[in-house]
């Protein structure tokens, strides 16, 4: 059985779940609280299996990996059924390049420990610090939405009429998006993409709501 190391309101780890989940996959969902007790991660048990202090974190048996990206690589490559990279070499680039725009340039600004640090540590209020989300989300998504609207690979999802990889990043980051009210009123293609998406029973289940730790 696999298991899954997860947060309700992670964007990771909820890329991980629509993974899981297109791909029709069973896994028990072990819950780590990212804040109560000053966060559940940073618990000596949880670092053991995975000393970056975050989730995801999936295991297969005796085999553990962090990353979302690496999980999700490794669930395509080990229960091929639902293929989420295309077979083509360049369809592969470009769903990687959707993928790590997202995973790279605009989450790793965003995510919770860098919310909290800005607070905690740089005395930034809330208003800043919303502000400083919705600035590299505007950045990010700009380009994104260009990769998206300038291609003509682009169809109901990121890439073609089948969900992908990057269809499972750009799916957390809107939604973690609309949380902290960014307009997007300037990315129709991708808004689009992620309406689509979230009419999927596979998404639909992977969403923070929808988690047993849901609060």
């Amino acid at each position: 059985m696999l298991k899954l190391y997860t947060y309700f309101r992670s964007s990771a780890a909820f890329r991980v779940r629509i993974a899981l989940n297109l791909k029709g996959l069973e896994y028990t969902a072990i819950p780590v609280h990212l804040v109560r007790n000053g966060g559940e991660q940073h618990a000596p048990a949880y670092v053991a299996r995975n000393p970056s202090h975050l989730v995801p974190l999936l295991e297969d048996g005796e085999l553990g990996i962090s990353q979302s990206l690496a999980i999700i690589e490794y669930l395509d490559e080990a229960y091929p059924t639902t293929p989420l990279l295309p077979q083509d070499i360049s369809a592969r680039a470009r769903v990687r390049a959707i993928a790590l725009s997202i995973a790279c340039d605009v989450h790793p600004l965003n995510n919770l420990r860098v919310l909290n640090y800005l607070k905690t540590e740089l005395a930034v209020d809330d208003a800043k610090r919303d502000a400083w989300y919705q600035h590299w989300v505007a950045l990010g998504f700009a380009a994104i939405e260009r990769m998206l609207s300038d291609d003509a690979r682009t169809g109901r999802y990121c890439h073609g009429d089948a969900p992908s990889l990057a269809d499972c990043c750009l799916v957390p980051q809107v939604f973690n998006a609309l949380r902290f009210k960014c307009p997007l009123e300037a990315y129709p293609t991708l808004t689009r993409v992620y309406e689509a998406c979230m009419q999927l029973p596979a998404f639909e289940r992977a969403a923070p709501a929808a988690q047993p730790d849901a609060e």
